[in-house]
């Protein structure tokens, strides 16, 4: 039912209907590029791997899921667009983070920059409407 949701959202609007980063940015390339290269570990409906809170032998964690279970929705745009684009690791090395280990890889050199906001912002656009509004509240436009 919800892949159903998802496509006629695509079919219905071509481009994301959300705040700053994300607005504007094309849904259904987002979506193909969501499934091409992050449903593989984040879940074709977003839903994350099991035990995601849970580290791994190796101290990662399992990839979260996107949907309004996780915490994608609690952090910044700008940090999401760089945890994809150059890794968790080097992400969170650059804002002072040392204790933790991202299994997160880079995508820089696989998605262009503008490939990377339509996954973030199709992500955000299966948010139900109370978490977008939370999101945008927590980080509104500049």
């Amino acid at each position: 039912m919800r892949a159903i949701f998802i496509a006629l959202v695509i079919t219905l609007a071509t481009h994301a209907n959300s705040h700053h980063e994300l607005a504007n940015r094309n849904l259904e390339n987002g979506f193909n590029n969501y499934q091409a290269y992050c449903a593989s570990c984040h879940g074709v409906n977003l839903e994350g791997q099991a035990n995601w809170r849970s580290r791994n032998q190796d101290g990662t964690l399992p990839a979260p899921p996107h949907d309004e279970t996780g915490h994608t929705w609690h952090h910044e745009t700008e940090m999401l667009f760089e945890y994809t684009k150059l890794g968790g690791q080097v992400t969170l090395e650059a804002v002072g983070v040392k204790n933790f280990t991202s299994g997160m890889p880079a995508f820089g050199d696989v998605l262009t920059d503008e490939q990377i906001w339509e996954v973030l912002s199709y992500i955000r656009s299966t948010w139900p409407q109370h978490i977008q509004d939370a999101h945008a509240t927590r980080h509104p436009t500049p």
